[in-house]
């Protein structure tokens, strides 16, 4: 998981994951999307290999990538865990807050009451 992360973690990588979500495509079609040289698209590419995101079959001379979403579903998977469990904790928290001011003016009107 954390080579997706760091897979991820570049703009440039995130843009060619969008693009082969469209389905494949050769280097020089990912090149031509992003303001980096052509080798540097390459090792981007090979980034996203490692971890996972992308595989590359031959045709001819042409190396054409496309986005495999195994990874992708993994950590989507992990991210809806962990957003239930930041929703689950935001509820309770949201709960204390309006027990706590429930509270709060419970105690001020009875302390109205005795100031009378």
């Amino acid at each position: 998981m954390d080579q997706v992360f760091h897979a991820l973690s570049d703009k440039n990588r995130r843009r060619i994951v969008e693009r082969l979500s469209e389905g494949p495509a050769s280097v020089t079609e990912l090149a031509d999307l992003l303001p980096i040289a052509r080798p540097g698209v390459s090792r981007h590419l090979r980034v996203l290999r490692t971890a996972g995101l992308v595989t590359v079959d031959t045709d001819a001379q042409f190396r054409i990538y496309s986005l495999d979403p195994a990874q992708l579903t993994t950590l989507d998977e992990w991210l809806r865990a962990r957003s239930e469990q930041w929703a689950q904790r935001l509820g309770a928290l949201h709960t204390e807050i309006a027990r706590g001011k429930r509270d709060s003016v419970s105690t001020r009107h009875i302390e109205s009451k005795e100031a009378s």
